[in-house]
């Protein structure tokens, strides 16, 4: 099932964020060392760029089975051919997504800190809802603020995977997956470390069960 697919890092390829000229190069770091998925946000490109960076990480995501979500831009998807797309509040509706780019899609949704529009987003067929940020964001300063409890009862209200977001890093990342996140979306707290691999690898192992010795 789809939904089996979203649990544990989710990088998010931020193209504002990454300034590198080397950033793909970061994305694979994190590909290779722990991240399940990844998502491409490009707010700063023209499409062609955007079509060409993405079919850069195609490459890098399909050898390793790994999900590749586009942010807001359902027509990327579909020329892509990528795993799935990421829907805002003022972006096209899940219904549309859908139509076009099948049942198999991934469509996940940003819910901010209202578990109704969750609620609603599960009725629509959406595959995941998001919520934050749960703490100081570079990427997004301004973005409404949520608190951890809203996972507590989004997982009580829906059934579908719930990706926490928002000035996640490895020093807070536990705290979110206690209230219930199945995954964790972080851009600057593994791209903005010193060394991207050990940083995806932190959160990343926080998802794997501990063993009974």
């Amino acid at each position: 099932m789809m939904t089996n697919r979203i649990r544990g890092l989710y990088a998010i390829a931020d193209t504002h964020s990454l300034k590198t000229a080397h950033w793909i190069n970061q994305v694979a770091q994190t590909l290779q060392n722990g991240a399940s998925l990844l998502q491409y946000r490009a707010k700063d490109r023209d499409p062609e760029q955007k079509y060409w960076e993405a079919m850069d990480l195609l490459t890098l995501c399909r050898p390793l089975n790994t999900p590749l979500i586009i942010n807001d831009d359902i027509a990327l998807a579909k020329r892509t051919q990528a795993d799935g797309v990421h829907l805002g509040k003022h972006d096209a509706s899940i219904q549309e997504a859908r139509e076009l780019l099948g049942q198999d899609t991934i469509i996940g949704v940003s819910c901010y800190n209202e578990v109704a529009r969750a609620v609603v987003a599960e009725q629509q067929g959406a595959n995941y809802v998001a919520f934050g940020r749960f703490f100081p964001s570079m990427s997004k300063p301004d973005a409404v603020q949520a608190d951890p409890a809203i996972l507590r009862e989004a997982k009580q209200r829906i059934r579908l995977p719930v990706v926490a977001i928002g000035g996640i890093d490895q020093g807070n990342a536990q705290s979110l997956i206690d209230a219930g996140a199945d995954a964790l979306a972080v851009i600057n707290g593994i791209f903005n470390q010193a060394d991207i691999a050990a940083a995806s690898q932190a959160i990343s192992q926080l998802f794997t069960p501990t063993k009974n010795p």
